[in-house]
């Protein structure tokens, strides 16, 4: 990998841009979710609009992830990072302008272009820019502001929706966006990767079918799933991503290398990563409209109740991250997902429709300790399975992963919630509820068994190391 070092480059400069402009694309997945009903009153739509609303965003953004990391090693990434920068943030202005919910969902498409460009490349500027004994508190603090986003997005989102008007939700990112772009590039380090020709094929045949499968499990409660759209759009999306696997396995440079996944490694934790995404954003997503629509809750005040399980990445993911670098990532990764997993099946069995706050608590604080112990020490394990060269495709790869478990988690458990309840009266959506978060903590259970295929840490002599790595100074060497 070639580097060229800016001269006013540095670990601080480049851990603040990174962490700011993750947190501005995380915070984008879910700050939508406490705003969609002011949104449709504004703006109109049926209940499947508001929920492309989340979709449109998070299918760009996964699709495009590995694309994206391969422009910036091809390219240069600190260039590609401030060019998707300054697209999300023109697409973020557009979506606060928008005049009707098509324009709406159109201007989050491109916000999700935006940042598939620039989210993968956060990561691998921070490694290049930070020693290898010091990446775990690194990635720890990125993991933490990254996970608050992903939490806090119906906090912030409802209280900038209650007391100014939800098209703040997008103009927050427009100054923010415009102070990142010349620190970028006064700040960062230029690097490149192996600069491999880009896979037009795989990324038609992976968005492709991706959007056949989401269109399909959103459209199914409405249409009806013997319906000839739906199964048209289910049997095609799983016949093109069928087609992106085997391409994946046959072609010369494909986006994603299936060779990747006999690294047990690799496998487990982006496994664990789709998973836990598919459980948590479609939580999320029906939790934050149950505290309002059911409980009564005003927005602001919805996303104040959340935030025992939105404060605790900022307070224990950077503990993890350093316990990762001395017991290594697996225990912690394994520990924080059955925490998630039984903070949300707690929550799914005390839902009711008048439900206390006090009853919801501790589910609440048990899913904001299990996401922070996952987040830093699974970046960690990430970039440590691979190659120092392929860190970009690793990187874009388990975000792209884990951005695909977000579409259809909230494709998923909004079909689970349709079909036993509704939004007819607080009781209906309780029933509908109840078994679409069972749901959910059963999809971030089966990630912990996911994270129990990653090989435990082993110790390696301070004069040995494997290409690619740094001797005696790698993150977790011999994850392979």
């Amino acid at each position: 990998m070639s580097q060229q070092t800016a001269p006013r480059g540095g670990v601080l400069w480049a851990l603040l841009i990174t962490s700011v402009a993750g947190f501005m694309a995380a915070l984008d997945n879910l700050v939508v979710t406490t705003a969609l009903p002011s949104i449709r009153e504004d703006l109109g739509g049926a209940l499947h609009d508001l929920e492309w609303t989340v979709s449109a965003y998070t299918l760009t953004f996964a699709v495009l992830l590995m694309t994206g990391a391969a422009l910036g090693d091809r390219f240069g990434r600190r260039r590609l990072f401030v060019a998707g920068l300054a697209l999300f943030t023109a697409a973020s202005a557009a979506a606060a302008l928008a005049p009707g919910i098509d324009s709406l969902i159109a201007a989050r498409a491109v916000q999700g272009v935006g940042a598939a460009v620039m989210m993968p490349l956060t990561l691998t500027l921070l490694t290049a820019a930070v020693p290898a004994e010091k990446r775990g508190m690194a990635y720890g603090i990125w993991g933490a502001v990254n996970g608050l986003a992903v939490a806090s997005g119906p906090l912030i989102g409802g209280t900038l929706t209650e007391h100014i008007s939800w098209q703040w939700i997008f103009w927050l990112n427009v100054p923010l966006g415009i102070a990142l772009i010349p620190l970028a590039r006064l700040r960062l380090k230029e690097s490149h990767g192996a600069g491999t020709p880009l896979d037009i094929q795989g990324t038609l045949l992976a968005s492709g079918g991706l959007f056949g499968i989401v269109y399909g499990l959103v459209r199914g409660p409405v249409d009806g799933w013997t319906g000839t759209s739906v199964l048209t759009a289910l049997i095609a999306g799983t016949v093109l991503l069928a087609g992106f696997v085997a391409h994946g396995i046959r072609a010369r440079n494909p986006m994603l290398p299936m060779r990747l996944f006999r690294s047990r490694a690799f496998a487990g934790i982006n496994a664990a990563g789709l998973l836990m995404f598919l459980g948590m954003f479609g939580s999320i997503f029906l939790l934050s409209q149950y505290m309002q629509g059911v409980l009564g809750y005003s927005p602001t005040e919805a996303g104040l109740r959340m935030l025992p399980w939105t404060a605790m990445p900022m307070v224990i993911a950077p503990i993890a991250g350093i316990l990762s670098d001395r017991i290594g990532g697996r225990p912690i990764v394994v520990a924080g997902l059955a925490l998630q997993a039984a903070g949300l099946g707690y929550l799914a069995a005390v839902a009711t429709a008048d439900a206390s706050y006090a009853s919801q608590l501790p589910g609440l604080i048990l899913g904001g300790i299990g996401m922070a112990l996952y987040f830093a020490p699974s970046s960690a394990l990430v970039m440590s399975s691979v190659a120092d060269t392929e860190h970009g495709i690793a990187s874009g790869a388990n975000n792209a992963l884990r951005e695909v478990g977000g579409a259809l988690g909230i494709a998923i458990m909004s079909s689970v919630f349709t079909a036993q309840g509704g939004y007819e009266s607080a009781q209906t959506f309780v029933d509908g509820l109840r078994p679409a978060v069972a749901v959910g903590a059963g999809a971030v259970a089966l990630a912990a068994v996911a994270a129990l295929l990653v090989p435990s840490r082993r110790r390696t002599s301070p004069t040995a190391g494997t290409p690619g790595t740094t001797p005696a100074k790698t993150l977790e060497t011999a994850l392979r």
